[in-house]
């Protein structure tokens, strides 16, 4: 028997070779956006997981949209260059890995404290050029105490959506093989999106249709630049964990038009758009929403959020509910996660570079009969 797990899938034009996806996990380690030593180690390490697809972290397309100092950018060529060689490095010591990036624009939650720092808005005592003027679609703070973002008038949404083709245009460069645009957790695309962020009186606020607008340009605008032979998809906030926000059936209507422009995945999260949510967390509690979305809208979904064991990501894809699962602190816990992944399920481990495979003399692969109850 084989786990379903570790089965190969299309998405869009790319072969991953096994489901598992190594979640965009923010290191907060750039300096003005660029990658430093601490991205070539981390993610050199992570590239020999076993994962099918290492996704890096989130990466603003503007130094203004970064969430804090820390964040990785992708909107000058200082950026561009510091980050190749962190590329070229997995290509050359993992070229079955396929390799994504996060594209994202933090809106009004951008120019905050790394989450080490308290993760709350920077301040003057911060440093006297700080905070930085933030935006979004209405001029709604995230909460009491934050910045007031400026509303994006014509000429800003302009901007910003060629800032996300431009970041497009340089992820294909780099060689990356997906693409995911950051719609969730409260960020900008996901402030158009929600009624509790998007107050606009224009044609992009007021219905659901008109919020879904500006998110669908950007899309539609990166989707012309990205090659078919590579995937695009987006993260998306299912739902909201307030009353009066976004509904798991306003995110299926979202997606279905987002297949529609030639969207090749739904990444299904939760939240992150409201300080007084009220989250139900519990293992793969995020699960059921990629589960309908998948069903309803004939999409791959990738189920993200508290999926743990090997087991669970097994049963997970087994059953139908997602097409590939999504782990973060898993793999900062345990690098090798896909890999002993593989060996708890009973199949053979991913390859490894040849520095690293003489573990397997140390832990032979010996196939165990755990198959049959991951997937009941």
């Amino acid at each position: 028997m084989t786990a379903q797990l570790f089965t190969p899938v299309e998405v869009g034009g790319v072969t991953l070779p096994n489901r598992i996806v190594v979640s965009p996990m923010c290191q907060y380690s750039s300096v003005d956006g660029s990658a430093q030593p601490w991205h070539q180690v981390h993610y050199g390490m992570l590239s020999m997981s076993g994962a099918g697809l290492l996704c890096m972290e989130a990466t603003h397309v503007e130094r203004e949209g970064r969430i804090t100092q820390g964040c990785a950018g992708l909107y000058s060529d200082e950026n561009e260059t510091a980050l190749k060689p962190v590329i070229d490095w997995a290509r050359a010591w993992m070229p079955n890995v396929k390799l994504g990036i996060q594209l994202a624009h933090a809106g009004r939650k951008a120019s905050a404290q790394r989450p080490w720092k308290g993760g709350g808005p920077l301040t003057q005592a911060d440093a006297p050029d700080l905070p930085w003027t933030t935006c979004s679609a209405s001029a709604i703070p995230f909460d009491t105490k934050w910045h007031t973002p400026v509303a994006l008038d014509a000429v800003g949404l302009k901007r910003v959506k060629q800032a996300f083709v431009d970041a497009t245009v340089r992820s294909a460069r780099l060689g990356f093989d997906v693409i995911e645009l950051h719609g969730a957790h409260g960020y900008l695309l996901n402030q158009f999106l929600s009624p509790l962020s998007n107050h606009r009186g224009d044609e992009y606020g007021g219905t659901m249709e008109k919020r879904r607008r500006f998110p669908l340009e950007v899309f539609e605008a990166c989707r012309k630049l990205w090659p078919r032979d590579k995937a695009l998809g987006i993260r998306l906030s299912s739902v909201e964990w307030v009353a009066g926000g976004l509904t798991i059936e306003d995110t299926i209507e979202t997606a279905r038009q987002l297949k529609a422009l030639g969207c090749d995945f739904i990444d299904a999260s939760s939240g992150g758009n409201a300080a007084h949510q009220k989250i139900t967390l519990g293992p793969g509690y995020q699960v059921p929403f990629a589960a309908r979305i998948r069903k309803e809208v004939g999409i791959k979904t990738w189920a993200v959020g508290l999926i743990t064991e090997p087991e669970q990501a097994e049963h997970i894809v087994a059953a139908g509910e997602a097409d590939c699962t999504v782990h973060a602190r898993p793999f900062l816990l345990d690098p090798r996660w896909a890999w002993n992944a593989a060996r708890a399920l009973g199949v053979e481990p991913p390859s490894l570079p040849l520095p690293a495979a003489r573990a397997s003399t140390i832990l032979p692969f010996k196939p165990q009969p755990a198959l049959a109850r991951a997937a009941d």
